[in-house]
């Protein structure tokens, strides 16, 4: 299937698309790859403008991860290079300035490195653009509006009308990335073009370790029978001890913040 023909699409060429794609990192092995999410922006820019759909990256990064991104049917990627430890967020603002998007469409955070997943809202602030987070889909654009659905906790969804240009991350909830091709990632085209970028002094000292999962708090449920045991274990569960402050000066809030974090072992 070509990249401009798609089921139930509204393909428009017209349409100004670029997804921000970074290396990914196989969870098993390591390996580099492209990344899951970043990869369903790629499909979901792939829908709206077909091939006219752009790929942009800021670094060096693995080849052969980027490339299977070219496997999925784009003639070519915009490599912004730069150091690795350089500052990706006005690279990107001014490339956007000088080559400006409808929409901008990228993963949630990336799998590898700092994975804070803030790129976004500060490449949104910088231009002055709204953003919507966690997006499944994007049904139409007309107008200059979009009619972009939202993923919600519990499989719900949010329909949300938004103004041209936005940008968006995708959700795990968006339609899976289509399998990408050998040949069409090796014939693939990497743009590079230096930029000039400073390296953030402060990274210099960072040190890097693996996450770790956090531990999950466990309810102790007292039960007598089976049936008791059962139904706790297959109870929804229901938050506890919280509390919403609406009224009351800033101190009070604070002091109960302060508290809270004292009680949950935060601050010591």
């Amino acid at each position: 299937m070509s990249p401009d023909s798609f089921p139930n699409s509204f393909s428009n060429p017209d349409l100004k698309v670029a997804s921000l794609i970074s290396v990914g990192q196989h969870p098993k092995s390591g390996r580099a790859r492209r990344a899951s999410q970043d990869a369903r922006a790629v499909e979901l820019g792939l829908k709206m403008a077909g091939s006219s759909s752009r790929l942009i990256h800021v670094g060096g990064g693995d080849e052969t991860g980027l490339r299977q991104y070219l496997g999925m049917g784009l003639p070519e990627i915009t490599l912004l290079e730069a150091d690795g430890r350089a500052d990706a967020v006005p690279i990107l603002v001014r490339h956007l300035k000088e080559q400006p998007a409808d929409i901008v469409l990228t993963g949630i955070h990336a799998e590898r490195g700092e994975a804070s997943g803030m790129v976004p809202y500060l490449l949104a602030e910088y231009l002055g653009w709204p953003i919507v987070p966690r997006i499944a889909d994007i049904q139409k654009v007309e107008e200059g509006f979009a009619e972009v659905l939202q993923a919600l906790p519990r499989g719900q969804r949010r329909l949300l009308r938004v103004s041209l240009p936005f940008i968006a991350t995708v959700d795990n909830a968006a339609p899976d990335a289509r399998q990408y091709a050998f040949g069409p990632a090796r014939r693939g085209l990497m743009d590079g073009v230096a930029v000039d970028a400073p390296v953030d002094e402060t990274r210099l000292e960072w040190q890097e370790s693996p996450a770790k999962p956090r531990p999950k708090r466990l309810n102790v449920v007292k039960a007598k029978s089976a049936a008791d045991r059962f139904k706790a274990a297959t109870a929804k569960p229901q938050g506890q001890g919280g509390k919403v402050i609406r009224d009351g000066t800033d101190r009070e809030k604070a002091e109960a913040i302060m508290e809270l974090l004292i009680a949950e072992g935060v601050v010591r």
